[in-house]
């Protein structure tokens, strides 16, 4: 699947990583995107478009510095398998220093009781 947001990358099918969408930059550069993670920006553009092109830019940067990144949904629940040579950052990893805060305000399933 060609992403929207990373469609100027070439696509690589991991087949050790059929959960996770993995792009590169070039020979040295590349990114794997969790599902979850897509999810939470695709979230985040909907509740605020005009952060779009910020926080993109902010990713792509944060590859060409670190090399080889797996933009994770969950730490506790990574689904890439990768060598040790990869770095691994939540969204707020990628909000955060943009100042840009989102509120995860679901409570999962205990009603408010």
């Amino acid at each position: 699947m060609i992403n929207k947001y990373f469609g100027q990358f070439k696509q690589d099918i991991d087949k050790s990583n059929p959960f996770t969408y993995h792009y590169i930059i070039d020979n040295d550069l590349d990114f794997y995107v969790e599902r979850i993670f897509l999810t939470k920006l695709n979230n985040l553009f909907y509740l605020q478009k005009d952060k779009e092109n910020i926080v993109l830019n902010e990713m792509i940067k944060i590859v060409k510095k670190n090399k080889h990144v797996v933009f994770c949904g969950d730490f506790e629940y990574i689904q890439t398998e990768v060598d040790d040579s990869y770095i691994f950052l939540e969204i707020e990893d990628v909000l955060n220093p943009l100042q840009i805060f989102v509120e995860d305000k679901s409570r999962g399933s205990d009603y408010g009781d």
